[in-house]
């Protein structure tokens, strides 16, 4: 007999408003704990010295996190002119000084250049793998290693407050694999400046966004009085991008045992139009059920992931 796993039966995602200073592998921790859940997840690693939207998986919905990855992201943060260091945070050691105070108008003049498909190097304090080992341990331990750049998207970069001569605050929506600090860095070397980012907050995740976030207290308070599910998002919120197509319980049946269905011509008509970006992922529902993730393919609906709700 399988080993019987630990903790609950609890699907759904938790959008949490993590707290400055925690890690996301603490943040899913506490929440698994917090509802004794057997399986949990999270999708898209949010730095200790962020705080804002981490969308965390448990249990069917840990599926669809790699929806998630691929999802559009809106971060505001703050960029303090004046000191450069080599995590461009307030944490890392500083390298570097300059009296270059850029005007707002000089930052949104400068912005445009970092908008659309760029080229990124990412930070050196960072989690990526360098011959089996992460940039950040690297990093600290002085040894001397080159991050190649990568293809990245900026949708738009704005440029929305300067409290005061050392400051400027941005707000960006991005696609994934986008690095805030690069971006800091990049800015202020365009603007021949010194500057760090001190403070970042990410305030949406797909569907996920501040306006449908939880703190830690108010779940701990939900847990306390035996009403966690309140805290509980539906398995199917991370697929509101995705079409999706009702199937009978017979179609269901096939679905749930990972055989393919047959489509009717109208059904795959009204499907392609509803598809964007050469996409092929429909969402398949019996009533309000999550049945599968599919593939539309040649009239047919193949199961890819299919859900125990």
């Amino acid at each position: 007999m399988g080993r019987r796993k630990k903790g609950d039966v609890v699907d759904g995602w938790v959008c949490l408003d993590k707290p400055f200073e925690m890690g996301s592998t603490e943040a899913v921790s506490r929440i698994r704990r917090l509802f004794n859940a057997q399986k949990a997840g999270h999708a898209g690693t949010l730095d200790p010295l962020a705080s804002g939207v981490l969308p965390i998986a448990l249990g069917e919905a840990t599926k669809t996190v790699p929806m998630m990855m691929e999802a559009k992201k809106v971060y505001r943060f703050t960029i303090n002119w004046g000191v450069s260091t080599d995590s461009v945070d307030r944490e890392g050691e500083i390298i570097g000084r300059s009296d270059v105070r850029p005007t707002l108008d000089q930052v949104k003049a400068a912005l445009p250049a970092f908008v659309g498909e760029i080229d990124q190097t990412p930070p050196r304090f960072s989690a990526i793998k360098v011959d089996g080992a992460r940039a950040y341990d690297l990093a600290r331990d002085g040894v001397d290693f080159e991050l190649p750049s990568r293809r990245v998207v900026i949708h738009s970069a704005e440029a929305t407050a300067a409290p005061d001569a050392d400051h400027v605050e941005i707000r960006i929506l991005t696609g994934k694999g986008v690095y805030v600090r690069s971006l800091a860095r990049d800015l202020a070397l365009a603007l021949g400046a010194e500057g760090h980012v001190s403070a970042l907050r990410r305030e949406r995740v797909g569907p996920f966004s501040t306006e449908n976030a939880v703190t830690l207290d108010s779940l701990e308070e939900m847990v306390h009085r035996g009403a966690a599910s309140e805290g509980l998002l539906p398995v199917a919120t991370a697929l509101d991008d995705i079409p999706d197509l009702a199937v009978t319980e017979q179609d269901a049946f096939s679905l749930r045992q990972g055989r393919p269905i047959v489509l009717l011509p109208r059904q795959v008509e009204t499907l392609k139009t509803r598809l964007s970006d050469g996409s092929r992922t429909v969402s398949a529902f019996q009533g309000q059920t999550l049945v599968a993730l599919c593939q539309l393919r040649a009239g047919r609906l193949e199961p890819d992931r299919v859900f125990n709700l």
